[in-house]
């Protein structure tokens, strides 16, 4: 049964008579999937602004000025925050406060402001038609985001649902998957769900061959892996050959312990000073996705290999500044943690990174030479912390038998800014 164009008198809204914006999520059902509160707000709005698609589903009960969306979008939503005090109404797909249009409002506006509408999101229907428990699996939007996000989602036998962009989407993934060794996991491609042209159909990824595609659609994948697939371990310390590197690389032992003194905690910014391959940036940023690095790096072919390295490992958000300490430095946000990997015994860089750190930051140092080592020992000596040393041998052939063959002995520093 369709909600009917109430007059806003009709229904109970003690939050919605003091806000001036409502956010409508609808799905591909249209009003018909609408609460009384829902329908109130979009036929009492004076402005209504959603998507070609939005619009048309609700446009039996709008009565003001229908505003699509301009193109290219504009995500300052100033054409919104504008009309503030007026009766604004905008229209999301589905809850538009999981990875959508609710998200970026919010960030112009305050709570107080707005009231909003949810309809159930495209990640909670397709895990209802599949009937799969939301809270055990993983759930990742690549609608207008790479798709190397899903990378380190992508373990034996979990679950992931993924919102695609539009009707290449599920080729692209499945190209993804194939190519790096989860060809032959399962995806089920869910189209138009809730809606009258909904279809679901599944296959597997390095079969897939799948035609007319409907735009509005997510993949959802079980996965399965080979044995050459690329899978990225949960915990500090991945292995050095998923790397690119020249050799200037924090190796595996040491990065373990250099990622366990930075302590990540969810939301921080770090710096990586002297980042080689970015192997420090990139473990940090896969320890959540909330977390976020800049690596700083003088080497042009050293930077490129960075960009690679964040975007083969899952985390193509990786903001790299490809310059020389510390005048790199000027000009980036203050970072909760730093570590100093390469070019620390520079004139400036140390006493640049204690500047800049926040109080109650964290910054861990390495040095693997005597001019690092000293500028370790002084920083010590004159801020404190905790001073270690790491040596570590590997077994190795000798001859016909095996031995240890040390590696280079590490002094590490970490210091919490008071």
């Amino acid at each position: 049964m369709e909600c009917l164009k109430l007059p806003p008198e009709s229904v109970e809204k003690p939050l919605a008579e003091s806000r001036w914006l409502s956010i409508v999520g609808i799905g591909e059902d249209g009003i018909k999937g609408l609460g009384e509160n829902a329908c109130a707000a979009i036929s009492s709005a004076s402005i209504i602004f959603g998507g070609k698609r939005h619009l048309e589903l609700a446009a039996t009960l709008i009565t003001g000025e229908a505003r699509p969306w301009p193109t290219p979008f504009d995500a300052a939503m100033r054409d919104v925050v504008a009309l503030r005090g007026k009766s604004v109404c905008v229209l999301a797909s589905g809850d538009p406060f999981f990875f959508g249009v609710g998200a970026t409002l919010s960030r112009h506006l305050s709570a107080e402001e707005f009231i909003a509408y949810p309809a159930p999101s495209a990640f909670s229907l397709a895990a209802s038609r599949l009937g799969w428990p939301l809270q055990e699996i993983e759930t990742v939007s690549l609608h207008g985001r790479p798709l190397e996000l899903i990378r380190p989602l992508l373990h034996p036998g979990r679950r992931v649902i993924a919102l695609t962009s539009d009707e290449n989407g599920p080729a692209e993934l499945a190209a993804l998957l194939t190519a790096t060794g989860f060809g032959q996991s399962r995806l089920t491609v869910l189209e138009a769900v809730g809606g009258y042209q909904e279809r679901i159909r599944s296959t597997k990824a390095d079969e897939f061959a799948l035609q007319d595609i409907n735009v509005l659609n997510v993949v959802a994948v079980e996965v399965a892996a080979a044995l050459s697939a690329r899978i990225l371990p949960r915990g500090f310390g991945l292995d050095d050959s998923l790397f690119e590197h020249d050799g200037q690389i924090t190796k595996r032992e040491i990065r373990a312990l250099t990622i366990s003194a930075l302590s990540p905690r969810r939301g921080e910014l770090l710096w990586d000073i002297g980042a080689g391959s970015g192997s420090i940036s990139v473990e940090w940023m896969l320890a959540d996705p909330s977390l976020k690095a800049i690596a700083i790096e003088a080497h042009p072919e050293r930077a490129a290999r960075i960009r690679r390295n964040a975007i083969a490992l899952g985390v193509p958000g990786l903001t790299l500044i490809e310059g020389q300490a510390p005048a790199a430095l000027a000009g980036l946000p203050q970072p909760d943690a730093i570590f100093i990997g390469g070019g620390g015994s520079e004139p400036g860089v140390f006493d640049a990174a204690v500047d800049a750190l926040k109080p109650g930051g964290r910054l861990v140092a390495n040095a693997v030479t005597l001019e690092m080592e000293a500028v370790l020992l002084a920083a010590h000596a004159k801020h404190g912390g905790d001073l270690i040393r790491i040596e570590v041998s590997r077994a190795a052939p000798i001859g016909s038998m095996s031995g240890w063959k040390p590696a280079m002995p590490v002094t590490q520093w970490s210091w919490v800014k008071q």
